[in-house]
């Protein structure tokens, strides 16, 4: 076999067995490691396939790799979210005397952003600078996306203004700097500016509103990038489908599977695994189900899904039953997994089968535990009323225990009666979050019906110093496809008159005392029933 016979072979590769054969071969040959290009082709091939550990082999023992397999393997580095090794990579590069192209150069600035450090991202900026690429479009695209993503959106203003060709990346690049660095309101303004909108400009504006947490609003531009004639990606479909989840809009989430499955968009595993969060956590647990046993291959994260989704609906048996199958099935739990099924048997007071998956996961799968693993364990231990027990995991934790460790500790003392542990965990929140309206009432509440008077008026007081108050509670329901969001005295809702006139039927019928009844509009006027 020769070099031009070895590079077909390898361009018709379309399995790894069909590689490391011919791979086998070049070695038989002297093809590999002597000849560059041959070498280059066979760690490009291992790359393509996923072998990211062979292909690095295979790159040290290439003699003077050329450029193009130095951004090859920055490249895998990315994919797997090793950025500090892209970025030594390519300074390696550099170090051998190799003039990075732009591609190379993208590959570095990925990194910077992925790493968040300025610094090292300015340096890649000079040495683009120096290099003379810093008026290709995809170069200045990439330098907006780094310096956006490292939080310095100036920097990647100034790229954006110098630029003389802007394409839908650049305006998207600068969308998503908007919203990392002055808050979706601003990306929305920004938005409505824009003079090329594509779908995945629409996308980033709607997953940023449901990370804000404003699920309405998001659903809302979902409707609008229809009406515009933009057809929705898997990514778009994650985004609306998590917003019908915190919002419980079971309808709407069933017009938009629907929507989906008319354009074939429903069809892939990670939308799947959104529809069955959904279905899960808008009360239709049989549909989650549906849809968990319509994926044809079931990963760690679609069986962690399902199993999330019998927690949320408070069947922990059902879910332990799943993680069994899950086992039985071959796949091997993750971290995630854990959390998943340590939660199912935290809510469902299984503290046996719990106790014993929390030893399984370290013996058994190693996986160390973190704070969420822990998180559970506390929650289960403590809805247990073996708050001593807890207390003793905790303080044995090789880790700080955070904040919501200790919420699950006070809230398990409050409804056990524990005030001494309770009060040491109260304290401890109050340290890591002196702004937590919620753990203040709590604690008055507990001194108050245990008639300590002054301890009640203490934390009145630093409340009061503080300048802490209770923020109103919110709440949405969902009436003919239709999504309603109230606060506390909601005076903004569209039909609040006939609201307020229903709950005063209600209150005289069950014959509640009016003082303590919210306001009421009365000729466009508050009054106090």
């Amino acid at each position: 076999m020769n070099r031009s016979i070895c590079h077909y072979l390898l361009t018709q590769c379309k399995t790894i067995r069909q590689l490391q054969r011919i791979h086998a071969q070049a070695l038989a040959h002297g093809l590999h490691p002597n000849h560059q290009s041959v070498s280059c082709k066979i760690f490009r091939s291992y790359g393509e396939f996923g072998h990211t550990a062979d292909a690095c082999k295979l790159f040290d023992e290439i003699p003077h790799p050329d450029i193009i397999s130095f951004t090859s393997l920055m490249s895998l580095h990315l994919q797997s979210d090793l950025h500090q090794k892209a970025i030594s990579v390519f300074s390696h590069a550099i170090a051998s005397a190799h003039r990075p192209d732009g591609f190379a150069a993208v590959g570095a600035l990925s990194a910077s952003g992925g790493l968040g450090d300025q610094h090292i991202g300015r340096a890649v900026h000079g040495l683009i600078f120096r290099w003379g690429l810093d008026s290709e479009l995809v170069v200045c695209n990439a330098l907006i996306d780094m310096y956006s993503r490292c939080g310095k959106f100036k920097s990647a203003q100034a790229v954006f203004d110098r630029m003389i060709l802007k394409d839908e990346v650049t305006w998207g690049s600068m969308l998503y700097g908007y919203m990392k660095c002055a808050g979706v309101d601003s990306a929305l303004s920004f938005f409505y500016h824009m003079p090329i909108k594509n779908t995945v400009s629409w996308t980033s504006l709607i997953t940023g509103h449901v990370q804000d947490k404003r699920p309405i609003k998001s659903l809302e531009l979902f409707g609008r990038m229809l009406l515009e004639g933009h057809r929705p990606t898997d990514i778009t479909m994650v985004g609306v489908l998590s917003a019908c989840a915190d919002i419980g809009a079971l309808d709407l989430g069933r017009v938009i599977h629907g929507y989906g499955s008319k354009f074939n968009a429903a069809s892939n595993r990670i939308v799947k695994n959104a529809l069955m969060d959904m279905y899960a956590k808008s009360g239709s647990i049989d549909m989650a189900f549906s849809v968990f046993e319509e994926v044809q291959s079931k990963d760690a994260f679609t069986w962690t899904t399902m199993i999330s989704s019998f927690t949320v609906q408070g069947d922990g048996r059902k879910a332990v039953e799943l993680f069994s199958d899950m086992l039985r099935s071959g796949i091997l739990p993750n971290s995630v997994t854990f959390v998943s099924v340590l939660s199912a048997c935290s809510h469902s007071g299984l503290i046996q089968e719990g106790k014993v998956l929390f030893n399984k996961m370290r013996e058994v799968y190693h996986i160390s535990p973190r704070l969420e693993h822990y998180g559970c364990m506390v929650d289960l231990l403590g809805r247990g009323g073996l708050l001593e027990e807890a207390e003793a995991l905790i303080n044995h934790m090789d880790m700080e225990p955070d904040i919501v460790i200790w919420r699950s500790l006070l809230s398990a003392c409050l409804a056990h009666g524990n005030d001494r542990l309770a009060e040491v965990a109260g304290n401890e929140i109050i340290k890591r979050e002196p702004g937590d309206d919620g753990v203040y009432v709590l604690l008055w509440n507990m001194h108050a019906s245990s008639n300590r008077w002054r301890e009640a008026l203490d934390m009145r007081k630093q409340m009061l110093s503080r300048k802490i108050y209770k923020q109103p509670g919110c709440s949405w329901i969902e009436v003919d496809g239709v999504v309603h969001e109230f606060l506390v005295e909601d005076k903004a809702h569209d039909a609040r008159r006939e609201i307020y006139d229903t709950l005063v039927d209600m209150a005289r019928h069950l014959k509640m005392d009016p003082i303590s009844f919210p306001l009421v509009l009365t000729d466009g006027e508050e009054h106090m029933l």
